[in-house]
């Protein structure tokens, strides 16, 4: 299943909030377990998921930049967490915040990744989509993998401009401590 055939049409799927998404995948990124929650929110089957990169639901108005943020964490053997904004199969979308961890073997390897996604603040997302289209516009400029490095650079900069890192920020407004998050 191809994300270029599928045309967001701006409906927002949820789901409920003591419900998980869940999905586990290879060293590159390929789907190897999807949740029944993921597969009912997503519209996609599992025969649909199974073996497609995860970021085959990328949603056209997730930055590039808060990937690469993302990779580096759990490439590096870290957890990290964020908001992200996913495609459906009929074009909707859904909003998580997301926990994404390394696995790893008896020896300490990594031999995959695993992401629990849970229903986000709505005042969390607000904020999220307000950085997400500085990040965008900046993406929308120039050859794509200079324009994801200056769009990283900027969310670097700009996070360290309020005083705070990536994880920080997220967890500012999970917890409805950050300035622009309100609980």
């Amino acid at each position: 299943m191809s994300q270029a055939r599928i045309q967001p049409t701006g409906v927002e799927r949820t789901f409920a909030e003591d419900e998980i998404i869940v999905s586990k995948t290879d060293l590159t990124g390929r789907i190897t377990y999807a949740n029944d929650v993921f597969q009912r929110v997503s519209g996609f089957t599992t025969t649909e998921i199974i073996g497609q990169p995860h970021s085959f639901i990328r949603h056209p108005d997730m930055p590039r930049a808060v990937f690469k943020q993302l990779w580096d964490a759990i490439q590096g053997g870290r957890e990290c967490f964020a908001y992200v904004v996913n495609l459906c199969k009929d074009g909707g979308h859904y909003w998580v915040l997301a926990h994404l961890t390394p696995s790893f073997d008896v020896r300490g390897t990594v031999t995959g990744f695993h992401s629990n996604r849970r229903v986000p603040d709505r005042e969390a997302v607000r904020e999220a989509q307000t950085l997400y289209a500085d990040l965008r516009r900046i993406e929308s400029q120039g050859d794509r993998r200079d324009a994801v490095a200056a769009s990283h650079q900027h969310l670097l900069e700009t996070l360290q401009a309020r005083g705070e890192s990536y994880d920080e920020w997220v967890w500012g407004l999970a917890n409805g401590t950050h300035a622009g998050a309100a609980r």
